[in-house]
């Protein structure tokens, strides 16, 4: 068994490296597709773990891509010259200054965004159910108003960052292997998170939290720690996204409440919540469901996305992964045991006690 999970997991790492290379016309759909991956295991840290389903976690993707592009641009010029959209003046930045800006603007994107969630949780953490949901939608759509009229960051017409200084096809790599590696290491934290203490004390707020209290578990603390762990590789994700879109706005880009903000929820529900795989199989069958339907039945993907809500929560309420474990319980380590099985052992267990 262990050495079937290697040989599975190597080959995936190896079509990971080797897919922008095998399917050389489709490197930003594949990075794309690293991006719902990253976006739906973190929203199963705090929805599928922690059962506090969340419609605000794109708050921190927008908010990533915003510190990214501040602190790049900073580092080379005035931002609030920079964004004038009345200026008539030329910026270049050099490579130097591209990549500083990137490798600090990103990493610092993602620790922006965990205080963000901590300070924001103190707020939030106060509701229960649907109206912790409402109340985080409401922050991300508060957030994309207020910086839409943000002169000093562009306000509704947004930011443009400088283009990857060297070859396009190059530039499209670079960006799948920075999202591919943000995925590879927010599953595996993940794997290893579940694993813990810590895993088992955000399922026992899920499952009763009352009763998580009771039995001392501080959940105040666990619950902000989980989110803002989400908060940080949303956030890492924003900022790449940033550099890759290279110009971005407030409402329709960055804080897409409709969008991105939606999409994250459907790829868990469709993949399993709860789930370490569910998360990645849900985001790689809706990401290839999307592109199918966006580019060959423009006008009626949106219907064809609310049939597949549909189909999913009437059918596979479990999700993907949980109806599989159902009806294979045996591709999962899981023995089935029948009733004639479980008599014969009692019988057995009784006859040694006499």
């Amino acid at each position: 068994m262990l050495s079937k999970r290697i040989l599975f997991n190597s080959l995936l790492i190896l079509f990971s490296l080797a897919a922008p290379f095998v399917f050389p016309d489709f490197k930003t759909q594949l990075a794309t597709l690293w991006l719902m991956i990253i976006v739906a295991i973190t929203w199963d840290m705090t929805g599928g773990q922690m059962g506090y389903n969340s419609l605000g976690n794109i708050f921190f993707y927008g908010t990533g891509m915003y510190v990214a592009a501040v602190i790049t641009i900073a580092i080379a010029f005035d931002v609030g010259e920079y964004t004038n959209a009345f200026t008539d003046q030329l910026y270049k930045f050099s490579d130097t200054q591209y990549f500083l800006g990137a490798s600090i603007g990103i990493v610092s994107a993602g620790l922006f965004c965990a205080v963000c969630a901590v300070i924001i949780g103190y707020i939030t953490f106060g509701l229960r159910g649907p109206y912790f949901a409402i109340g985080t939608l409401g922050v991300a759509i508060a957030a994309g108003e207020l910086v839409s009229n943000w002169d000093w960051v562009g306000g509704g017409q947004g930011i443009s960052l400088p283009v990857f200084p060297y070859d396009l096809e190059l530039g499209k790599i670079f960006f799948y292997y920075l999202f591919a590696t943000t995925g590879v290491c927010a599953f595996i934290f993940a794997k290893w998170l579940y694993g813990t203490r810590f895993g088992s004390a955000i399922n026992a707020i899920r499952d009763d939290e009352e009763k998580a209290e009771a039995m001392g578990i501080h959940t105040m603390r666990y619950k902000l720690t989980a989110w803002s762990l989400a908060a940080f590789f949303v956030g890492i994700a924003g900022g790449i996204s940033a550099f890759q879109l290279i110009h971005f706005e407030p409402l329709e880009t960055a804080y897409q409440t409709i969008n991105l903000g939606i999409f994250m929820v459907v790829c868990v529900l469709l993949g399993g919540k709860g789930t370490l795989w569910g998360p990645v199989v849900g985001a790689i069958i809706f990401h290839v469901f999307k592109e199918v339907t966006w580019n060959y039945f423009l006008g009626w993907q949106w219907v064809a996305l609310g049939i597949l809500i549909v189909v999913t929560v009437v059918y596979f309420r479990d999700g993907i992964m949980g109806w599989l474990i159902q009806v294979r319980p045996e591709w999962f380590g899981i023995k089935v045991v029948s009733k004639n099985e479980t008599a014969a052992s009692w019988i057995r267990s009784l006859k040694s006690l006499t």
